[in-house]
């Protein structure tokens, strides 16, 4: 029973840590490109 909990615990926290770093990654990866294109790779 214990176990069973755990494991939905654990399914939802990779779930939360998911869906909190996606929009992070977005970010980086829009400053990135930014930055990238602002070194003057025209």
């Amino acid at each position: 029973m214990l176990s069973a909990i755990a494991d939905v615990i654990r399914a939802i926290g990779g779930a939360i840590a998911t869906v909190v770093t996606l929009p992070f990654r977005a970010v980086g990866r829009l400053f990135g490109g930014a930055a990238d294109s602002a070194h003057g790779r025209h």
